[in-house]
């Protein structure tokens, strides 16, 4: 089965937004422990002081920053104009085909996919920390090719389960 969709653009916000997300997900561990050690000199005996927190906090807020500079550098680069196209997609068990138009478009296999999420509404496709692919669920002709594509997810690993497509159980009344 293919899957094809209606066109779409990715926002710019919506895509620093989905990529920050992302990479504090995975690596704000990081900005979390560093607070941590720095927060920890004020144990040091004779150093007492409240900007060892406020370096904590300011060095949180950098790290924050740098992550928020990098993907709105990638929506301001030439190299970065692609992921903003306006894109019909092809969706097959083999591979996902960007289409700019009938005749262009570029083929995506799905082991250069990194992970995927399902929000209540959108698919979203990490190929690395810098590209992702967003699909709304409105850009699916049907009900059926969204699911279609929550299976392919799954079955390539990408996701494990999905809500939507959980079979809804009634509670069984006690008498």
């Amino acid at each position: 089965m293919i899957v094809k969709t209606k066109n779409y653009k990715l926002e710019k916000k919506l895509y620093i937004s989905l990529a920050l997300k992302r990479v504090l997900k995975k690596q704000g561990w990081m900005a979390a422990v560093g607070a941590l050690v720095i927060c920890l000199g004020y144990a040091i005996p004779g150093a007492q002081s409240i900007w060892w927190f406020i370096g904590a906090f300011v060095g949180v807020g950098l790290y924050l920053l740098f992550w928020w500079i990098q993907f709105y550098g990638v929506t301001q680069l030439e190299q970065g104009k692609m992921l903003f196209e306006k894109f019909s997609y092809e969706i097959s068990s083999q591979q996902i085909l960007m289409k700019l138009n009938p005749r262009e478009g570029m083929p995506l296999k799905w082991d250069q996919i990194q992970s995927a999420q399902v929000g209540p509404d959108h698919y979203v496709l990490f190929v690395n920390k810098a590209q992702l692919i967003y699909w709304p669920f409105k850009i699916f002709n049907s009900d059926n090719e969204r699911k279609f594509v929550g299976s392919v997810l799954r079955s390539k690993g990408l996701v494990k389960e999905i809500e939507k497509d959980k079979p809804v159980e009634k509670e069984k009344s006690k008498a």
